[in-house]
């Protein structure tokens, strides 16, 4: 690996399969060409007006981008098969449910304030896609934080108080106010942005890039 890290914002949200896949192919992009990353997450809303209670996932896909019922299971079997290469275990059922992630939000700000937002972020990927968790519950939530090594009243305790609240909602700001208003979006380096999960010879190529952008800068 490289000495010194490249940056990688990751704006995205704990529901978005695809955030897990980008995340997944860069991770191996990284390993592959041993070029190191810092990865740091921010959060974002896929759907900032969802119910407490959610919703079915398929009917919710229907309302919300016209998916039929085929081009949903065409779509779950894709992501599973992506997401098995990639190793994440992807566990889509007819009762899937899209819930609710502010308060999953809140708990990656918390955790991140313990040096534990990675690992948080990726146990909240388990729970959702793997285990089918209803992320804004605040027994899963509380699970979650027990798992990652966190104390769970005190998240449970954060999380009630509603304390990171105002704090999650600035930082969503600062990102749709730049111009993100999909997810994943990768920043690079603080300066190059990559939308969308790009594949493990794209990112390849990114972290290139960056590693010879910067070591050009020092030399010059």
């Amino acid at each position: 690996m490289s000495n010194t890290p490249i940056r990688v914002e990751i704006v995205s949200d704990v529901v978005c399969p695809w955030c897990v896949i980008g995340y997944h192919q860069l991770a191996r992009a990284s390993e592959q060409s041993g070029i190191a990353i810092e990865v740091h997450w921010h959060p974002f809303e896929l759907n900032p007006g969802m119910a407490e209670e959610g919703e079915n996932l398929r009917e919710h896909l229907a309302a919300k981008y016209g998916t039929t019922p085929e081009g949903s299971r065409e779509a779950r079997q894709r992501l599973t098969e992506l997401g098995a290469s990639l190793g994440f275990e992807f566990n889509y059922a007819d009762d899937s449910r899209m819930v609710n992630t502010f308060r999953a939000h809140q708990l990656i700000d918390w955790a991140a304030g313990q040096g534990r937002q990675h690992e948080t972020k990726q146990a909240l990927f388990r729970a959702f896609f793997t285990r089918r968790e209803d992320v804004n519950a605040l027994g899963v939530l509380g699970a979650v934080a027990e798992e990652v090594g966190l104390d769970r009243a005190g998240a449970l305790t954060m999380l009630e108080s509603g304390e990171l609240a105002g704090t999650v909602r600035q930082k969503q700001r600062f990102w749709t106010e730049r111009g993100i208003s999909g997810v994943p979006a990768m920043i690079f380096a603080r300066q190059h942005l990559v939308t969308g999960a790009q594949g493990e010879e794209n990112y390849a190529r990114i972290l290139q890039h960056c590693l010879e952008s910067e070591a050009a800068e020092r030399a010059g």
